[in-house]
Parts: C-alpha cells; sequence; structure tokens
C-alpha cells in the first residue's frame, strides 16, 4: 500500500486497488472483492472503474489545487495592507473619539442655544444634520420641505456660527 498522507488520487493512483478515503478510514476494493461482490463482471470491468476512479480523483486533485492557490493563510493575513476590518482596538479609538467630540460639540451648541445665534428652525437642522448624522435630503424628506430649502437653512446656519465664533474667539 502507498503512502496515505498525500493526496486521494495519489493514493488511488498508486494502488492496484480502487481506494476510498473517509474521515476515519481507508478502503480499499481489491480486483478479488469485486469479482466475489459482483460475479458477473469481469477484470476489464475492474479496469475501467479503476481507471474512472483515477479520473474522478486527479479532477477532484485539480479543483482543489486550483482553490487552495486562491486562499490565504490565516497567520499571514495581520501584515497585509488591505484586509476586509480593521482591528477592533482602532475602531474603538475611533468610535470613542468621535463620541466625545460629539459630546463637546453638543455642550459648545447648547451654549450657543443660549446666545441665540441660530433660528429654531435653523437649530433643528444643524442638530438633524451635525449630531444626528442625517444627509439633507433625509431632512427634507422629515420636515416635508425640499432639499435645496434644507441644504440654505444649514448654509446660513454655518455663516452665521462662522461669524459668531469669530467675534468670540
Amino acid at each position: 500500500m502507498y503512502d496515505y498522507r498525500k493526496s486521494d488520487y495519489a493514493i488511488n493512483k498508486n494502488s492496484p486497488n480502487i481506494v476510498y478515503r473517509f474521515h476515519n478510514e481507508i478502503l480499499e476494493i481489491t480486483l478479488e472483492d469485486y469479482l466475489k461482490e459482483n460475479p458477473g463482471k469481469t477484470e476489464k470491468d475492474f479496469a475501467e472503474l479503476k481507471a474512472l476512479s483515477d479520473q474522478i480523483y486527479y479532477e477532484q486533485d485539480r479543483a482543489e489545487s486550483a482553490q487552495t492557490r486562491k486562499d490565504d493563510s490565516l497567520t499571514g493575513l495581520e501584515e497585509t495592507k488591505i484586509c476586509a476590518t480593521r482591528p477592533l482596538d482602532e475602531e474603538w479609538e475611533e468610535k470613542l473619539t468621535e463620541f466625545q467630540n460629539r459630546l463637546y460639540a453638543r455642550r459648545a451648541f447648547e451654549k450657543l442655544f443660549a446666545a441665540d445665534v441660530l433660528t429654531e428652525i435653523q437649530k433643528r437642522r444643524f442638530c438633524l444634520y451635525v449630531f444626528k448624522g442625517l444627509s439633507i435630503r433625509q431632512i427634507g424628506r422629515l420636515e416635508g420641505r425640499s432639499h435645496q430649502v434644507v441644504a440654505k437653512s444649514l448654509d446660513l446656519a454655518i455663516r452665521k456660527l462662522k461669524k459668531f465664533f469669530a467675534e468670540q474667539g
């Protein structure tokens, strides 16, 4: 019998028997076993079956080989520059920084509310845009207004805020 650590194709090809490898055992069908189980068959039938078995294992081996070349080792993924996801600690730091920035922005905006720099509509739209992360079109749909009206309102609010901060600083 041949070295069973090799591929299924190599095992079957190098054995005079037909070899079936399962996850927990290897089964070999000899010519004698085949003829005893199939009394109406001949050695030629066994040879044809063996050739067919070799061909099937060969095609399977080629397909697995082609697929294996496409796979990456899991141990090498840490070094790759292009990954599907970033490390969790980087994502966590980014989320924490984003949260802190929003918190500082909200506190600053609350001071602006007290100063009455913006109209109520501008305040609402600015909060939806900056703090809730809604798009101009989403705000327009929410308020039943066109996105152009919302964009002009936000633009005016941002100009007022810039002027306010320029005077304060």
